[in-house]
């Protein structure tokens, strides 16, 4: 069985608690469960991982790398615009890479339309909620 993996930025563990206006009222681990619950029904494995730490975070794509994952969906958070390093560890894999959003970051503070990350992954999913994570994780499981 193909095994996928999430990857899920700095402060999105507070997903249900921060700005819902923004990202609603799920939690991470509800939208662990949905990704699951869509792993299954799609016939692959998924797994989660969420940190507030870079270096975590560029540690387990590396180990991506190492394990021979089918496919990344990723939501950096706030590194999304600024992280040359997760950007460098994601540019090693070469399996496709589905960049998502919760919110529209183009309709957002200036800071957020840009991103490190767009130029090396295979397309970009925002404004969708929790739907954004489930239409990143289909896409890469079309491309694998």
């Amino acid at each position: 069985m193909k095994t996928f993996l999430v990857l899920h930025g700095i402060n999105l563990n507070m997903f249900g608690k921060r700005d819902p206006k923004q990202y609603g009222t799920i939690t991470l681990a509800e939208i662990d469960a949905r990704l699951a619950a869509l792993g299954k029904e799609l016939g692959v494995g998924v797994e989660t991982f969420q940190t507030n730490h870079e270096a975590a975070m560029v540690e387990r794509i590396h180990q991506a790398f190492r394990d021979n994952v089918a496919g990344v969906v990723i939501n950096a958070g706030a590194w999304t615009h600024y992280s040359y390093g997760i950007r460098d560890a994601l540019a090693i894999l070469t399996v496709p890479i589905a960049e998502v959003h919760m919110s529209n970051v183009h309709a957002r503070e200036p800071f957020r339309h840009e991103s490190v990350i767009s130029e090396i992954v295979r397309g970009q999913i925002a404004g969708f909620g929790v739907d954004s994570y489930l239409l990143g994780l289909r896409a890469v499981v079309a491309a694998a």
